[in-house]
């Protein structure tokens, strides 16, 4: 290289990154035909790491501060460029910038439910979403199996991959299990404990690290759902003969409500007599366990097995 051309040559001193905008995961700083000089400074800030890539291979990473570009802080960059042989000063290199602040907010949910063995219900489909949190931890990893590169990686060009990988480890932690979905729903900080537990491994793979995951709300399918509602209605009601009771009395308090018509008559009159009806059947049941009704004739105590009133001798339907 002859003086004059080595004089035209531009020169990189300073070398340093600030981030443009939300969402940015890595980016290669622009060199255009410019060498970094022996010497320069590279700057990397907090939430921020530097790698050097010479030929497509990843030599030294630098962690946060300000670093003097030289065969001391560049040993494996160093090796790769002779300088010991006598190399000239300028080198070229391409040097990425790595974000290493969390990405929050991150949207996870199931597409279509997953299917899995219900206690209570055998077969069961869950919707599932939640929010979950990550930063980058090893920028060789992230660079080799991830962004490659590319001038610039971004949080949504690796989105579908990490919740794809997130609805298949909940399925994983969620299938064997076989607990009743009340039990699931009630414990979803522990069953959210669980998968990323899971997820670690495949974060890892891909030079994340997962830093919080949450399962904001489980649901079943809407069939299964209105069935889980029934049955919940069923529950706070207690049994059928409380629940006819209490309806009975309300249908009591709307005919004092209305005393002076004959419709009002007919409903406390028809009220009157299933609240009766109710509380001697309820009676009877709590004393002798639900093995006895009355003759429609008499009125006595009969057992549900006699085919005849033994009082009156009526026959029992």
């Amino acid at each position: 290289m002859s003086i004059r051309s080595f004089l035209e040559k531009q020169f990189i001193d300073v070398i340093q990154w600030n981030e443009p905008e939300d969402g940015v995961l890595a980016t290669r700083y622009p060199m255009a035909d410019m060498e970094i000089q022996n010497g320069g400074q590279l700057t990397v800030r907090e939430s921020q790491m530097a790698a050097f890539v010479n030929e497509g291979k990843v030599a030294d990473v630098l962690g946060p501060g300000l670093h003097t570009l030289n065969t001391r802080n560049l040993p494996l960059l160093t090796d790769l460029l002779n300088w010991d042989k006598g190399f000239e000063s300028p080198f070229k290199s391409d040097v990425y910038f790595f974000s290493t602040r969390l990405q929050m907010d991150q949207r996870w949910g199931t597409p279509t439910p997953i299917t899995f063995r219900e206690r209570e219900f055998g077969g069961a489909r869950l919707r599932a979403y939640g929010i979950y949190a990550y930063r980058i931890a090893d920028p060789r990893v992230f660079f080799t199996n991830v962004c490659g590169t590319r001038d610039v990686y971004r949080v949504e060009d690796l989105e579908g991959q990490l919740r794809n990988t997130i609805v298949a480890r909940i399925t994983d932690v969620i299938a064997p299990a076989e607990v009743a979905f009340l039990d699931m729903a009630a414990n979803q900080a522990a069953l959210a404990e669980k998968v990323a537990a899971q997820l670690q491994t495949a974060w890892s793979a891909l030079g994340l690290a997962l830093h919080s995951f949450v399962i904001e709300n489980l649901s079943l399918a809407d069939e299964l759902q209105k069935v889980l509602d029934q049955r919940i209605g069923m529950n706070i009601a207690g049994n059928l003969s409380q629940y006819t009771q209490f309806q009975a009395a309300q249908a009591v308090q709307v005919a004092a409500a209305n005393p002076g018509g004959a419709a009002g008559a007919g409903v406390g009159l028809g009220a009157g007599v299933a609240l009766g009806q109710a509380i001697i059947q309820s009676t009877t049941n709590a004393i002798h366990g639900g093995d006895t009704r009355f003759c429609p004739a008499c009125g006595k105590a009969v057992s549900r097995a006699a085919r005849f009133c033994p009082e009156c001798g009526k026959a029992q339907a």
